[in-house]
């Protein structure tokens, strides 16, 4: 089958994820992030690729793309910065570091910088309610976060492509491992 924009990687990748579930469609979240991966977002013509994958209809592909906020389904920026919007983090500032964002950056929620950089998503609750307000870039957690923190961040990633204050990529805790670690 020959696919219209995931390379034969990507096929070999999604297809290697077929053994872990009980049929194809269960595929679908892990060939989305794959060809997420890949595209550097979800286009409609990986959407059509995936379902010829997991013999499916694009209209189901689509469906769960447009449902879950982890997926991108136009170009983003280098660096995608999530601000959590829930309840916990509103309370403790998530709003103004919300409008700071847009004013530092120039661009709305949504948007893209000019220069590809960073794009601005709002988000639900990425968990970490106790360390509000914060924002995930890419797969990074930021957390306590003012105004300045937040500029600092945005200059360490525009010169050093990282920045020392992430509190670590976000994990989840496997059951019976002593250290909540996926290993």
């Amino acid at each position: 089958m020959k696919l219209k924009v995931l390379s034969d990687n990507a096929k070999q990748a999604i297809e290697a994820e077929f053994p872990k579930y009980p049929d194809k469609r269960s595929v679908l979240l892990a060939a989305l992030r794959i060809a997420q991966e890949e595209v550097g977002y979800v286009s409609e013509p990986a959407m059509i690729d995936v379902a010829e994958l997991l013999e499916l209809t694009p209209v189901q592909v689509y469906d769960v793309a447009t449902f879950y906020t982890l997926y991108n389904l136009k170009p983003v920026g280098k660096y995608v910065i999530q601000v959590c919007k829930t309840l916990s983090c509103a309370l403790v500032g998530a709003g103004p570091l919300i409008a700071h964002l847009q004013e530092r950056l120039g661009i709305q929620i949504g948007g893209t910088t000019s220069d590809g950089l960073f794009s601005l998503k709002l988000v639900e609750c990425l968990a970490s309610c106790g360390s509000g307000p914060m924002m995930q870039i890419n797969d990074q957690y930021y957390e306590y976060l003012t105004p300045e923190r937040v500029d600092r961040i945005l200059e360490d990633l525009k010169r050093d492509g990282k920045s020392n204050l992430a509190s670590g990529p976000y994990k989840i805790p496997m059951q019976n491992s002593p250290t909540g670690d996926k290993s």
